[in-house]
């Protein structure tokens, strides 16, 4: 392994975002919260605030809102942060009610592992198919299912079964790459953060064992460089009368003093002439560092520009084509006028044509529906100014 590779990995690769996902009442919050009690993540003040006539309420620890607690309710994303000896944790409870996909996909949208549940006794339903369907699409990499209130249902090991194979197989077909079945009771603790004594038939690790142990792979360092313009730092002071800077977060791959780059959409060339990390002169930098790169010729650079090896530029295009999930109360039809932020740079663009809507049910595609309503996932051809 590199120095690059070395730094990179001890960074980035012991913490894991992840988020929840489910239909209502499924007990996403009770399970964050019984990996929050059950692995000594929450203060006694904490636990004290949220415990009823002796026992506390695990789902409280999340739900924070007033209009959540009334009714008993996710409404928003909830992050949590903890951690156990071996990794930290960024943790998104995400509402479960259809109205709210929203913040279920703005939960998913950073998360490298999403846990879907569903209750036992109800099995794979509509919100759990849409849920697998935006895991899909934000190309989450890991998938755990775990299927909740087995208590309720005798700890039968043929209902988990059942339910397992239904989602495995409609996850596989919308391309998701793992999928990792765990049978629990958030509200008894089975195989939440500890083995159950119940379900002596399942073999596989806990829910936070998988988390703890599950390969979080980051390989942004050697993917095609990228570093949108942020700020251009132009001080023009006596101490520094001639600097000019592009300052940004390297969004992807590494960059090296020396190099010949290309800044887009311009198309015009030039060469790095010097790289500042944190105040001091390095000649080598990479993702998710904040840089600012000093060029050998002064072209004309603003935010929004992105900044590639000349070697490897992407091609520009005005077209547009993407599998999106419609958040909008309002539908999107063709014609519609939207805004698209690409990097550091938000453009006007048009709905040109909405070739086909996913149906959850069989994964077919409607053709040419006309618009995409509220939670619709669907294939949408736009054209940016």
């Amino acid at each position: 392994m590199t120095v690059l590779e070395t730094r990179v990995a001890t960074t980035t690769a012991d913490t894991l975002r992840l988020a929840t996902a489910g239909s209502v009442d499924d007990g996403k919050s009770t399970l964050v919260g019984r990996l929050l009690h059950d692995s000594k993540s929450v203060l006694t003040d904490q636990l004290e605030s949220v415990t009823r006539h002796g026992t506390p309420d695990l789902a409280l620890l999340t739900d924070g809102l007033r209009a959540e607690r009334e009714q008993g309710i996710t409404i928003d994303v909830a992050y949590r942060y903890f951690a156990t000896p071996r990794r930290r944790f960024i943790l998104a409870d995400t509402p479960g009610h259809v109205q709210y996909t929203r913040n279920m996909v703005t939960g998913a949208s950073t998360a490298e592992l999403t846990v879907i549940l569903v209750d036992a006794r109800n099995g794979v339903v509509e919100q759990t198919r849409r849920h697998a369907a935006i895991a899909a699409l934000l190309r989450v990499p890991h998938v755990v299912l775990a299927v909740n209130k087995m208590d309720l249902v005798g700890y039968d090991e043929k209902v988990f079964a059942a339910i397992a194979e239904e989602f495995t197989a409609y996850a596989t077909e919308l391309g998701v790459p793992e999928v990792t079945a765990i049978p629990i009771s958030a509200l008894e603790g089975d195989n939440v953060v500890e083995p159950s004594a119940h379900m002596d038939w399942y073999g596989g690790p806990t829910v936070l064992e998988h988390l703890e142990t599950v390969p979080v792979a980051h390989d942004l360092a050697h993917c095609h460089a990228r570093l949108p313009v942020q700020y251009v730092i132009r001080p023009q002071s006596a101490e520094h009368p001639d600097y000019r800077g592009y300052a940004g977060q390297i969004a992807a791959g590494t960059f090296r003093v020396g190099e010949s780059v290309t800044v887009l959409p311009s198309g015009r060339a030039t060469r790095i002439a010097g790289i500042d990390l944190l105040g001091e002169s390095v000649d080598v930098a990479w993702t998710p560092q904040s840089v600012t790169l000093l060029l050998e010729d002064d072209i004309d650079i603003s935010r929004g520009d992105l900044i590639v090896p000349s070697k490897d530029a992407p091609p520009t295009t005005q077209d547009i084509e993407a599998t999106v999930c419609h958040v909008a109360d309002e539908p999107l039809k063709v014609g519609h006028r939207v805004l698209l932020k690409h990097g550091t740079r938000t453009v006007k663009a048009i709905v040109k044509d909405i070739p086909s809507r996913l149906t959850l049910d069989d994964l077919s595609l409607h053709p040419h529906p006309g618009q995409l309503a509220a939670n619709d996932i669907g294939r949408v051809k736009i054209r940016t100014a």
